[in-house]
């Protein structure tokens, strides 16, 4: 029983990427995080919400260079297994996000009193 035409899968090595792809997702990196750093450091931006906008976009950003340049995942890697997961997983964390928003908002609303606090000394 020959088995050379059989696929192994155990034979393959992964992809641990390369010197120059660890310089430029570091080098990336550095530049998200150093932009808001600044961004909040000098008051660029005065309205709250915007702010905190900008700061989770950079996140976002940073999360998806750390995932490609030092996790290494892309579609290819593990016949997509690892974005699968990654797409699970995340598809539960904005349910979970959202969903305890949600339920905070309605305490919030339906269980505080409608009269203002005031501080009486």
């Amino acid at each position: 029983m020959s088995h050379d035409n059989a696929e192994n899968h155990f034979d393959e090595t992964p992809y641990h990427g390369t010197y120059r792809s660890y310089i430029i997702g570091f080098v990336l990196s550095v530049i998200l995080t150093a932009i808001p750093f600044a961004l909040v450091m000098n008051d660029v931006i005065d309205n709250k919400l915007l702010n905190a906008l900008a700061l989770l976009g950079f996140a976002a950003v940073q999360m998806v260079v750390h995932m490609v340049y030092f996790l290494h995942m892309n579609s290819k890697s593990e016949d997509g297994w690892n974005m699968l997961a990654f797409g699970f997983t995340l598809i539960v964390v904005v349910i979970a996000l959202s969903g305890s928003i949600w339920v905070m908002h309605h305490l919030n609303t339906n269980m505080m009193p409608d009269h203002e606090m005031e501080a009486s000394f």
